[in-house]
């Protein structure tokens, strides 16, 4: 019998994977601070998080009674899920970036991130240990 990744690891994997690419775009919010026009970008991560765990193989799934059958699922589909934010203060050159807002949005999202990587570091080791028979 093989081991079942998505089971073993759980919420775990899409969390830190969400954690990464919602570091990119506060990044890129970030790096358009003095662009004019740009428009500061963000996602919802609870509702992105729902999204990935029920298209994973051990969330719920439509079922596929035929091969030819499309896979539901939305994979890959963050990009499309990427909201504007509504700033606070706007700028007179129509930047929404608030370099505030962006800092604490990026610190908060780095702690996150790591509490993510701790946790599936810790099934990772977990699994090693029941690989090896310690």
């Amino acid at each position: 019998m093989g081991i079942s990744f998505d089971r073993a690891l759980g919420v775990s994997q899409h969390a830190f994977k969400l954690r990464s690419e919602r570091s990119s775009v506060l990044a890129s919010n970030l790096a358009n601070t003095d662009t004019p026009g740009y428009k500061a970008r963000d996602f919802d991560f609870q509702s992105a998080l729902k999204a990935e765990q029920q298209n994973s193989p051990s969330g719920l799934q439509t079922a596929r009674t035929q091969t030819m059958h499309f896979k539901g699922g939305n994979h890959g589909k963050i990009n499309s899920d990427i909201l504007y934010r509504v700033p606070n203060q706007p700028s007179i050159d129509g930047n929404t970036v608030e370099e505030h807002v962006e800092h604490a949005e990026m610190m908060k999202n780095k702690l996150e991130f790591d509490l993510a990587f701790t946790v599936l570091n810790g099934k990772f080791q977990g699994l090693r240990k029941a690989i090896t028979g310690e």
